[in-house]
């Protein structure tokens, strides 16, 4: 099995946003092709950011990058995406203004097989 988590930091204002947004356009997408989603939280940081992340499953790395290489070119989902940066004032802004850190990264297990 091959896991990501993808992290980010949040202005509390927007997170009601962000993660409507996750729900309606990036969580089905992700399901269409494959991902499978272990579980998304969120921390409030008590300096008005929130802490969101999110860790999801695959059956290895290979399949990873091909579910993201589908994602990526599905034309009617970078619309959507493209559509929702514009009604919040763009993609620039956005990543300015309100989503002040993201990361995607592998996560290793620390659990010992007993093979």
């Amino acid at each position: 099995m091959f896991y990501r988590r993808k992290f980010y930091i949040v202005k509390s204002e927007f997170v009601e946003i962000f993660n409507r947004h996750f729900n309606e356009t990036n969580l089905p997408n992700q399901l269409k092709y494959g991902s499978r989603l272990v579980g998304r939280w969120m921390k409030d940081n008590e300096n008005d950011t929130v802490e969101i992340f999110a860790i999801w499953e695959y059956d290895s790395y290979e399949d990873y990058v091909e579910i993201e290489s589908k994602i990526r070119s599905d034309e009617a989902h970078l619309k959507r995406i493209h559509d929702w940066y514009e009604k919040n004032g763009g993609r620039e802004h956005v990543l300015n203004e309100f989503i002040l850190e993201m990361r995607n990264e592998a996560l290793e297990s620390t659990v010992m097989d007993d093979e």
